[in-house]
């Protein structure tokens, strides 16, 4: 066991040592959860989210690592379609409060069993995943409830690098985190991220009405 290893039960280790799958809540996970209302030009208003670096270096790092990553959303928004290219990230829905459904579809698109799936969410419409798959995880400020049926739940809160502390854990217990931390310390560029660009992606996207399957960077 590792220096890294020994903060975590074994049983938490061996849980995220399966996981081949990490899918994300937005608001109050990958964001502080508060939403930024913008005047347009031309009337109306435009949201916007503020999302933390240190969760995009640790997806750019689990794609290194050979994970996949989704996203499941109750709120729809151009700003997140725009950080899922940015980063590579290959699976996303929104606009759907009801995950179970858009769960079971990703879970089949990826190709994986519930226990090889992490889950972060942040309020009680995630509880139904954070139950249901191998790895729960609730971000440090969510629902007390949440919280009470997480398998883990981080130091961080949402939007400061929670899921990035979810995926040290999955990659800590996989036995990939020493290398990408002395890849680092040698200063050898031995480590190439890929830029979303470079990633081959397929998004899943809109309402159960409107969803269709996008590949190679196409718009949405």
């Amino acid at each position: 066991m590792t220096k890294h290893m020994a903060k975590y039960s074994r049983g938490l280790l061996a849980r995220a040592k399966k996981i081949k799958l990490l899918l994300m809540d937005v608001d109050g996970v990958l964001t502080d959860g508060k939403f930024y209302y913008l005047p347009r030009p031309g009337g109306g208003m435009l949201e916007t989210k503020g999302f933390d670096s240190r969760d995009g270096l640790g997806l750019r790092l689990a794609h290194h690592a050979g994970l996949k990553t989704g996203i499941i959303t109750g709120r729809s928004s151009p700003v997140i379609e725009y950080r899922v290219k940015d980063l590579g990230i290959q699976f996303l829905q929104q606009n759907t409060l009801e995950k179970i459904e858009p769960y079971e579809r990703i879970r089949h698109a990826a190709q994986v069993e519930d226990a090889e799936v992490c889950y972060v969410g942040d309020d009680i419409t995630d509880l139904p995943l954070v139950m249901r798959v191998g790895l729960g995880v609730c971000v440090a400020n969510g629902d007390d409830l949440l919280r009470k049926h997480a398998h883990f739940c981080t130091r961080r809160t949402g939007g400061t690098g929670a899921v990035r502390e979810a995926i040290e854990l999955i990659l800590i217990a996989q036995g990939k985190w020493d290398a990408i931390l002395k890849s680092y310390l040698r200063g050898d560029r031995a480590l190439k991220l890929r830029t979303g660009d470079e990633c081959e992606q397929s998004y899943l996207v809109r309402p159960d009405s409107l969803r269709r399957t996008l590949r190679g960077g196409e718009d949405s």
